[in-house]
């Protein structure tokens, strides 16, 4: 590597430091420096301008939390993985809630620390170098699965040409085992294809306005997006509609805003752009596979109806599957 990831590890256990350290440095040719006093941290960021921090959570002096909001004050996009003994599901929740981008629980595998700060470091240099053209995509729906139902190949694709992908879920919807299950297959699901997850914690039906346009308003000063997915409007479920709209409000600065079509769309959605999936459709399968794993599947989960939804659309192009949208607002980044 010509110019080596810089990360900053930030732990008070010195062999964990020493571990992580040692893993970066051999496994992936980073530049570590490593911090057993968290209010340090904030003097080295100018000069040492980290790829990517990695914190503890509970440290003498300051929390990892509030280590993250020091560091989004000086640089609102900059990558931040906890790395914590603390497992429960509602303690990463809290962790995410607070714009950290990885959530991962000790001990971390050699593989698993590489692939994160690998993915993390490179999008983040894609996003701060990106030409015209280059996108950066935040990805919206109301409940888990939501996302991958309607742009699933489309994200693939994305991820595939090096675009930066975070899919933002604004509730844990409405199946057994509440924020956990919730969490555990969105979070299988975007490890698909090496996107990052964004997840809120309340009740299908209780998604109000005011609530998704502050969550999405700060997904989108953390992502920093030149297009959005998001619901259509054209959509018999009131949380969808309250996306789209929530979304409207939050996403006016952004260069494309883009609508696909949900599970209850009504047939007053008009897609008038067609992507080809073709190449992907098998990922958008594997991602819709991580979801309702236990217990009775929705039947729009199902591969056959994932196939045939985009062999229909289909026919509006030269290409064997697709996926349909509504433009919104568009640039150059909307194929």
């Amino acid at each position: 590597m010509t110019n080596p990831y810089r990360v900053i590890v930030v732990e008070d256990d010195l062999d964990v430091a020493e571990y992580t350290k040692t893993i970066l440095e051999n496994k992936l040719g980073c530049t570590v420096r490593t911090f057993t006093d968290p209010t340090a941290v904030r003097a080295a960021l100018a000069d040492f301008a980290p790829d990517v921090i990695i914190t503890d959570i509970e440290m003498p002096g300051m929390s990892g939390l509030d280590l993250i909001e020091q560091v989004r004050e000086v640089f609102p996009g900059m990558p931040v993985i906890v790395m914590t003994a603390h497992a429960s599901i509602e303690y990463a929740v809290s962790a995410l809630r607070n714009q950290a981008n990885e959530f991962l629980t000790k001990p971390v595998s050699s593989a698993d620390l590489v692939a994160h700060v690998e993915r993390l470091a490179e999008d983040a240099r894609a996003s701060a170098s990106a030409a015209p053209g280059r996108a950066v995509v935040l990805a919206i729906g109301a409940h888990p699965d939501d996302v991958e139902i309607g742009v699933g190949g489309t994200l693939a694709a994305h991820r595939d040409a090096g675009d930066p992908v975070t899919i933002l879920t604004l509730s844990r919807g409405a199946r057994d085992g509440g924020i956990k299950t919730a969490w555990e297959e969105g979070s299988a699901s975007a490890q698909v294809i090496g996107a990052r997850l964004l997840m809120e914690d309340v009740p299908e039906h209780d998604v109000r306005q005011d609530f998704a346009v502050d969550a999405i308003s700060k997904a989108i000063a953390q992502v920093n997006p030149t297009i959005v997915y998001v619901h259509s409007n054209h959509d018999r479920h009131e949380d969808h509609r309250t996306v789209f709209d929530a979304a409207m409000v939050a996403a006016g600065n952004v260069n494309s805003i883009v609508c696909y079509q949900g599970s209850t769309a009504t047939v007053d959605f008009k897609p008038n752009r067609f992507v080809s999936i073709d190449a992907f459709l098998d990922t958008k399968v594997a991602m819709l596979n991580c979801f309702a794993v236990r217990g009775d599947r929705p039947r729009f989960l199902e591969p056959d109806f994932v196939r045939a939804t985009a062999r229909y659309w289909s026919r509006f192009s030269q290409s064997a599957f697709c996926e349909p949208f509504e433009i919104i607002r568009e640039s150059a980044e909307v194929k």
